[in-house]
């Protein structure tokens, strides 16, 4: 069994490549841009994008090691270079692999090389940039790649392509306080060169979505599937179909081939319910489930019906006449009669499958994404029909398959359990955003103790459900699991008084929003009240605002930056944001004492005033506060994602003082982009 199981994640690590060809391939994107001065001297500017984790090196690096980066100018007669290129201070970090300190960029990188040009006329200028790039995992092959930098004519600096950076002497010549307000300090690295508006070290909005949520789809896709196989209406048809497979075919290689066959028609059939998902609801729904208290009622009572049918009090069948018809279907052999074959275990199996199948579509639809629902399926189909091809294979590993038995009942049953603490978040979303205060944080946390606590006494066999034999002895694996949750369960019970519980970040109510703010944990005491602020909704027990004239007119008053924290009552990563970043002492002492902090809540159901009210440009009717929050972020800054954080100065408009942050469990990053948008703000007063 240990021999598949190796299989089973090799066979993932080898698919997964294929699914990620970008990330692998092209790690690092470059741009190039140029300034020249009136006196002919220029700057060539390379700036590098570097996605993930991946680590590009500088030149201080040596030669034992991964490739430094290194640029080669085409010698032109008209150009004359003034020294080497300049670098941003690297990152210095001991490297096991190479067993020496490596110097390395992460994010971004800006290298400048600095020359004088003969005339005015404009030219162009050929360099190449060999690199390579690594993670903690492994390095690629080293990269040559051609760089052109566009020298304009005439005396005022240019960008050397649309989307180069604008001089200040052009802004100034163009009168545009936009531009001046998009130009950012000087970088200690690279003296006399203004930074880029987007030079945040927090990755943009659309790269955390695709790296936190697309495929975190695909992986809790696959997590279900792997629970689904230990159900009992699919674990007794591993071996069952397989034998059958093996039986029917003239060879071993056609038996394989009808088994491969099998696992693909799973494959297709479940993909497709994910996109017919998405065809019906469309991207628009699927991302209002996200915040809509109505959907998400009604997730919490689905929840809540697939937890009782785990239970054993009734299963979830669909009606016999399409499963009697696809078994009809079955029977006529080859490619259809597999496929239908395929179909067949679906629906037969859909009693078990049918709370994990629902529970999975809820998580994908309510990320958001597009394509969520598919991508989910995809990952639960392909953990689904996996052992059924690796059996076919491997015949011979059928024999170290655990019996069938009393235990499967036992998987379903914690799950159940399991379903109802889902339930709850659900539960919990509504409440914040309708702002009932039904499920304050103590009660939440209340509830999944006691679920904990009642998955343990149940595993160590203190009570029975209906369809369960009787416990004469735990086994390992089942005392495990029941001392594990007994662990959790008094993990949690100090945050039901007010205790952090960082372990289950994100999913209860923040601190906050609870009936007792602070706690009994912290001798009741609920946050300072400090002079001047307004909002009641303050994360981490912060002053802020959860307005934007108030906070403005404040932030003028005391001459300080404000911070607009665009969040949601549901939104994980802006509560795993808050209990893991915010909380760190340096991060919290910046946001309660240089910064004016307005937390404006996206997906908040409370009406707005009548007169508040309004219809936006894309004709759509704006009547509650979430709405307002959403489209200001929508039309002011292009984004639609949570959490996202920008720094603007109230003396201006709603230009970022130096880009904008996202969700991101780095501390440091996050003090450093805050200290960054502070500095810039004192710079200009």
């Amino acid at each position: 069994m240990k021999t598949a199981i190796r299989f089973m994640l090799a066979a993932f690590w080898f698919a997964l490549p294929t699914l990620l060809p970008a990330q692998i391939i092209e790690p690092v994107s470059w741009k190039t841009s140029v300034k020249r001065a009136d006196d002919g001297s220029v700057q060539l500017i390379a700036d590098a994008r570097i996605e993930g984790t991946w680590h590009m090196y500088s030149r201080t690096s040596g030669d034992d090691g991964p490739i430094p980066t290194a640029f080669a100018f085409t010698p032109n007669p008209r150009l004359t270079l003034q020294g080497e290129w300049s670098e941003p201070k690297p990152h210095t970090e001991f490297s096991k692999q190479f067993n020496r300190d490596l110097a390395y960029f992460e994010k971004q990188a800006r290298f400048v090389q600095k020359a004088t040009v003969e005339g005015l006329a404009a030219l162009t200028i050929v360099a190449e940039v060999s690199f390579q790039v690594c993670n903690d995992e492994m390095c690629l092959f080293p990269e040559y790649i051609p760089l052109t930098f566009k020298i304009p004519a005439g005396k005022n600096a240019a960008s050397a392509d649309e989307g180069g950076m604008p001089t200040e002497e052009q802004m100034v010549a163009d009168g545009s306080e936009a531009s001046k307000e998009r130009t950012m300090s000087e970088s200690d690295a690279i003296a006399a060169v203004n930074s880029p508006v987007d030079q945040s070290p927090i990755p943009p909005a659309d790269e955390t979505v695709m790296t936190q949520g697309t495929w975190s789809i695909f992986l809790e896709g696959m997590g279900w599937g792997f629970l689904a196989l230990v159900m009992p209406c699919i674990f007794p048809m591993i071996p069952l179909t397989v034998s059958f497979f093996l039986k029917q075919s003239k060879t071993r290689a056609e038996g394989v081939t009808k088994a491969f066959t099998y696992g693909v028609s799973i494959n297709v059939i479940y993909v497709a319910l994910g996109l017919l998902i998405t065809l019906i609801a469309g991207p628009d729904a699927l991302n209002a489930m996200a915040t809509n208290p109505w959907f998400n009622l009604f997730f919490f009572a689905l929840f809540v019906i697939f937890a009782i049918s785990f239970f054993g009090a009734f299963e979830i069948t669909l009606p016999s006449k399409w499963v009697d018809g696809t078994d009809n279907l079955s029977q006529r052999g080859g490619l259809i009669g597999i496929f239908f074959m395929a179909f067949t275990l679906a629906l037969v199996s859909f009693s078990c499958t049918g709370p994990l199948i629902g529970s999975l579509l809820v998580r994908a639809s309510q990320t958001g994404e597009l394509l969520g629902p598919a991508l989910g399926m995809f990952g639960f189909s392909f953990a689904l029909s996996l052992p059924f091809m690796l059996f076919a294979a491997f015949p011979g590993w059928l024999q170290s398959l655990p019996k069938s038995g009393g235990w499967m009942n036992t998987v379903k049953v914690v799950l159940g359990f399991l379903e109802l603490a889902f339930a709850m978040k659900f539960l919990s979303t509504a409440d914040m955003a309708w702002q009932a205060h039904w499920i304050n944080r103590e009660l939440f946390l209340a509830i999944w103790t006691g679920l904990s606590f009642m998955i343990a006494l149940y595993l160590f066999g203190a009570f029975r459900m209906p369809h369960d034999d009787k416990v004469e002895t735990l086994s390992v694996p089942r005392m495990l699991f029941g001392t594990s949750f007994f662990i959790l369960a008094f993990y949690l019970l100090p945050g039901t008084f007010g205790a952090p519980v960082r372990l289950v970040a994100g999913f209860p109510p923040p601190a906050h929003y609870a009936e007792s703010p602070g706690g009994a944990y912290l001798g009741g005491a609920s946050a300072e009240i400090v002079s001047g602020y307004t909002g009641t909704a303050c994360p981490e027990g912060l002053p802020c605002f959860n307005t934007l004239d108030e906070a403005k007119a404040y932030a003028k008053q005391v001459n300080k930056p404000i911070m607009l924290d665009f969040t949601g009552w549901g939104c994980v990563n802006c509560r795993k944001m808050e209990e893991q970043v915010w909380i760190d002492a340096g991060v919290h002492a910046l946001l309660a004492e240089e910064v004016v902090l307005v937390s404006l809540y996206v997906d908040e159901f409370v009406e707005l005033p009548a007169e508040e009210q309004y219809t936006n440009a894309a004709g759509r009717s704006i009547k509650r506060v979430g709405q307002k929050w959403s489209d200001f972020q929508a039309i002011t800054f292009a984004a639609n994602a949570q959490p996202y954080y920008v720094i603007i100065d109230p003396h201006g408009d709603w230009t970022p003082l130096n880009g904008h942050a996202a969700w991101d469990p780095d501390v440091a990053k996050f003090r450093q982009w805050l200290k960054e948008g502070i500095a810039e703000f004192h710079k200009r007063h």
